[in-house]
C-alpha cells in the first residue's frame, strides 16, 4: 500500500491565472518545491487532480494541459520536487464543446481522478490525503475517503474567512494556511500513526 498525497494544482501549487495554459504564465507559489520534497522525503506519492474546463470550453486544447504539466514537473524535479502523475478533467457539463461538454466522474468534486490514479497506486486510503484551494477539492477528497487539507493560498483563506463569518463547520479535516504548512502537518500526523 502507497500513502499519496493528492494535490490540486492551480491555487494550491501555482498562482491562480485565469485558464492557465502557457508555461509562460506558470507561477510555483512560494514554498511548494520545498512542500512537496518534505512529502516525497516522507515517503508519499504526489499525484496532481485538476480540473480543466478550458478545454471543455474551446480556450486551450488537452496538448496545452501535457505540456503545462512537462514543463512544472521538469521544473519542481530541477529542485528534488517531483509529481509522480498529473490527473486532469477536460470537461465541463454546461458550458464545453462537443466531447467536452458532458457530466463526467472525473470532474471533481467527482472521485474519477482518484478512481484513475488507483489503477497506478495502491493507494492507503487511511493514510492519503487531498491537499485543495476550494470546497470542490476537499469534497472530492473526503469522497474519496482521504484526509482532506485546505490551504489559505488561491480562493481558500476567503472561503475560511466566510465560514469564520458565517459561523460554518468546516468541511475538510485540516486549514493550512500554504503548502509548507500542509506537509508539516500531514508529517506530523503521520509519525503520530
Amino acid at each position: 500500500m502507497e500513502r499519496v498525497v493528492f494535490l490540486d494544482r492551480d491555487g494550491t501549487l501555482n498562482e491562480e491565472v485565469h485558464y492557465l495554459h502557457r508555461t509562460s504564465e506558470l507561477k510555483l507559489l512560494p514554498g511548494v518545491p520545498e512542500a512537496l520534497r518534505m512529502l516525497r522525503e516522507a515517503g508519499y506519492r504526489l499525484v496532481v487532480v485538476t480540473n480543466q474546463a478550458g478545454v471543455a470550453r474551446g480556450y486551450y486544447g488537452e496538448e496545452d494541459v501535457r505540456n503545462l504539466h512537462v514543463y512544472m514537473n521538469h521544473i519542481l524535479e530541477g529542485q528534488g520536487a517531483s509529481i509522480d502523475a498529473f490527473y486532469y478533467c477536460p470537461h465541463h457539463p454546461e458550458h464545453g464543446t462537443g466531447p467536452y461538454k458532458k457530466e463526467c466522474r472525473c470532474r471533481k468534486p467527482g472521485t474519477g481522478m482518484f478512481e484513475a490514479a488507483a489503477q497506478r497506486f495502491e493507494i492507503d486510503k487511511p493514510h492519503s490525503f487531498m491537499i485543495g484551494d476550494k470546497l470542490l477539492d476537499v469534497v472530492a477528497g473526503n469522497s474519496y475517503g482521504l484526509t482532506t487539507i485546505l490551504v489559505g493560498t488561491g480562493y481558500g483563506s476567503g472561503i475560511r474567512s466566510q465560514e469564520e463569518k458565517e459561523g460554518l463547520s468546516p468541511v475538510y479535516d485540516y486549514y493550512a494556511e500554504d503548502l509548507v504548512k500542509a506537509a508539516q502537518w500531514i508529517i506530523e500526523k503521520g509519525q503520530a500513526d
